[in-house]
């Protein structure tokens, strides 16, 4: 297996294969480099970039990999490298909105052994744990839990539990989290940085593997989750001194046709009020599928402002993988 030579974490950072109970070699070739291009007229272009680089995990022998779900969204080509240096075409097989997880089906047999589930259920705050990304044991990374919990994304991202672990792996996207066992138990969504009392903790957020295990065979078949879609508002709403700000609008999406504006504060859904992102979610959720008339009081110069937004999928913006 080649090492990167570019950078790699000290030696005492890295785990060592006589000192973890899985085989490490194994563990670390499942994790392959992701190169993405997506056109300049995608939805997500001016957001997340046209060229995104990341890792993905191979799950089954057939070579499926997966990823977190940004990396390959509307993607007209997917690149796969190997460890040994062996790269191939990838088809950008499916993106869960909900989970945020994404699947790569490569288009050459990739000749690399899957990685088994774990659970993040079996995993405790203080637990130690693997931090994988492609480019061998340099780029592995030993770290530990220091939080479970709730998280909720600006995007209309909601988890009901994700796992939080430090130090951060500066090349998080798609990296594979494993627990003692080398068990895939998470896959790297983003870099975090919080108060911890006097000093401010640097980490990394994953995906717990536990929400993909459920939807993972509807993915493979038809391309999507056999869960009705959410109802999206294309708004990006922050919390800010216990307010609810929107920070953007998706260009032509549902919230800015309906005269929602950036600056606004979100008081309250269909009479609700509601103080966190969390509640903002769930509270336009319930309100019925795709296409719901979501009512919204918005505060706006010191009054408040009832508006309509008719939701939408978001998936009916974006572009759509092609094998051609």
């Amino acid at each position: 297996m080649k090492e990167s030579t570019h950078w790699s974490f000290p030696q005492q950072m890295q785990p060592v294969a006589a000192e973890v109970d899985f085989d490490l070699d194994r563990a670390l070739q499942a994790v392959v480099r992701l190169a993405s291009r997506i056109p300049e007229d995608g939805f997500t272009a001016s957001i997340l970039g046209t060229e995104r680089i990341g890792n993905g995990v191979v799950i089954r022998d057939n070579g499926l990999i997966v990823t977190i779900g940004y990396l390959i969204t509307e993607a007209e080509t997917v690149w796969i490298t190997a460890n040994d240096g062996r790269a191939m075409p990838g088809h950008p097989l499916a993106y869960d909105f909900a989970t945020g997880m994404g699947l790569v089906l490569p288009l050459a047999p990739l000749g690399i052994r899957p990685i088994a589930f774990g659970s993040a259920a079996d995993v405790s705050v203080d637990d130690e744990v693997y931090v994988i990304g492609h480019g061998g044991r340099g780029h592995a990374l030993k770290a530990e839990v220091f939080a479970r919990r709730e998280f909720a994304g600006y995007w209309e991202y909601l988890l009901d539990v994700a796992l939080f672990t430090s130090p951060p792996h500066p090349e998080w996207s798609g990296a594979a989290l494993l627990d003692r066992r080398g068990r895939l138990i998470g896959i790297g969504s983003l870099f975090v940085q919080e108060a911890a009392g006097d000093e401010v903790r640097k980490g990394n957020m994953f995906v717990p593997i536990d929400v993909l295990t459920p939807i993972l065979e509807s993915l493979v078949t038809t391309g999507r989750s056999q869960r009705p879609s959410q109802p999206w508002l294309g708004m990006y709403t922050s919390e800010d001194n216990q307010r609810l700000v929107v920070g953007g609008l998706a260009e032509g999406g549902p919230a800015e046709r309906a005269g929602v504006r950036q600056g606004d504060v979100i008081v309250a859904v269909a009479d609700k009020r509601v103080a966190t992102l969390a509640e903002l979610f769930r509270s336009v959720w319930q309100l019925g599928p795709c296409g719901t008339e979501i009512p919204i009081t918005l505060g706006r110069d010191g009054k408040t402002l009832p508006v309509i937004v008719q939701s939408a999928d978001r998936g009916d913006y974006l572009k759509k993988p092609s094998l051609q």
